[in-house]
């Protein structure tokens, strides 16, 4: 079975979508997202085989979606302008569907799809296997690869002043500025140098040769100063990692 996740804004064309879809039994609609978040959500959420995708949509375009995506699943596009159709096969997308499509348009689009699924399955596996070996394995980070737009920006841990959790994403605060990865704080934190940063929040991970100051801001809690300017706020546990670290 083909999971697949309809992604937009206008409730007409995920209707749309879902009807032409009846015929083909070998497809089952697991989720449908009215924005790019909720998108972003259900697509870490479910691991869908295929998404049909909006380019236009509140808070985030599908562009911008999917360049937040490690690994995104066969897309189609499906929007009422022309002028993005470029950049959509420049995203590797399996079709583009204008607005308004031919119920024969849409269906040979999903049968690109369908071949692509079917021809990327056993490799797809194998990949799998291969990343998870590896995540076990790797030594620990010495940098952060981010993409913003176009362009693919490497950052050196020792540019970096702090991690922020951010729901399902870790907000990365260097001297290049702030940039979004799809990323666990728990998998961050475990790959980082010991020694080096410091998990002293639940939502906060700081470089401590970024730290200026430390001060007890009330009963067991202590509020930390960064050489950048910001504060962070510091836990129980976080406390004790510091003390362990800096060995005060």
């Amino acid at each position: 079975m083909i999971r697949t996740i309809i992604i937009d804004d206008e409730s007409l064309a995920r209707d749309l979508i879902k009807a032409y879809l009846q015929k083909f039994d070998d497809i089952e609609v697991i989720q449908e997202c009215g924005d790019g978040f909720q998108g972003l959500k259900a697509i870490q959420e479910h691991k869908p085989d295929l998404i049909f995708l909006d380019v236009q949509m509140p808070k985030i375009t599908g562009f911008e979606m999917l360049e937040l995506l490690e690994e995104p699943p066969v897309i189609i596009f499906s929007t009422a302008f022309d002028q993005y159709a470029i950049k959509a096969f420049e995203l590797n997308a399996t079709d583009y569907l204008l607005k308004p499509y031919a119920e024969d348009r849409f269906n040979e689009a999903v049968t690109k799809a369908k071949a692509k699924i079917g021809s990327s399955s056993v490799i797809k596996e194998e990949l799998t296997e291969l990343q998870e070996t590896r995540s076990e394995s790797d030594e620990s980070l010495d940098r952060i690869v981010v993409k913003t737009g176009n362009k693919i920006q490497i950052l050196p841990l020792e540019a970096i002043a702090h991690f922020e959790a951010q729901d399902d994403y870790v907000a990365i605060h260097s001297d290049q500025g702030k940039f979004l990865k799809l990323m666990r704080m728990k998998h961050l934190e475990n790959k980082l140098p010991h020694g080096e940063f410091v998990r002293v929040h639940r939502s906060h991970i700081v470089n401590v040769k970024q730290i200026e100051k430390l001060e007890l801001y009330e009963k067991d809690s202590y509020l930390l100063s960064l050489k950048t300017g910001g504060q962070l706020p510091v836990s129980r546990s976080g406390h004790s990692k510091l003390k362990e670290v800096l060995k005060y």
